[in-house]
């Protein structure tokens, strides 16, 4: 197995963790020389905090781990590509590279565009799709699972007789 689906799958797990707790299954770790150094997942259903994204809090564990805001040996590997908030921190954080699965489908990232623009200083390398269709299906579950529980809702509640 090559090192960024390992990888990959560390993301993975984290996302489990959070598909768990029933938060959006989004997971991401930042690896340095080779190993995990810092790993976080989505949080924001707990928190309420619009900034409670999975990159985020792998991005802090990482800086606090380092004594250091800057990232640049470091690369991080997320199951969702980056919103346009997680890669300005990524960039903030000058880290390396980004690995990212399954593609937003929702709506446009600009990931792309973020990290070759040198907004902030600085540029990173992207790669995408790894271990995609299992970064994706894990995503595409959870909404349907959600759909049906909402769908069920409504039933049960145009059945039960009002109050």
């Amino acid at each position: 197995m090559q090192d960024k689906e390992k990888f990959m799958r560390a993301a993975l797990r984290c996302a489990a963790k959070g598909l768990a707790q029933g938060e959006v299954p989004v997971g991401a770790v930042i690896v340095h020389e080779g190993r995990v150094v810092a790993s976080g997942y989505n949080r924001r259903t707990k928190t309420q905090m619009a900034s409670s994204h999975a990159e985020m809090y792998a991005i802090d564990r990482a800086c606090k781990k380092f004594g250091s805001w800057r990232l640049p040996d470091c690369d991080l590997y997320v199951t969702l590509e980056p919103c346009p908030m997680c890669m300005g921190a990524a960039l903030n954080a000058r880290v390396r590279k980004i690995y990212f699965g399954a593609y937003e489908q929702k709506g446009r990232s600009l990931t792309q565009e973020l990290a070759a623009s040198n907004l902030l200083n600085h540029t990173l390398e992207v790669e995408g799709g790894v271990l995609g269709e299992e970064c994706s299906e894990m995503l595409s579950g959870f909404f349907r699972s959600m759909r049906e529980r909402t769908r069920e809702t409504e039933k049960a509640e145009k059945v039960s007789p009002a109050d």
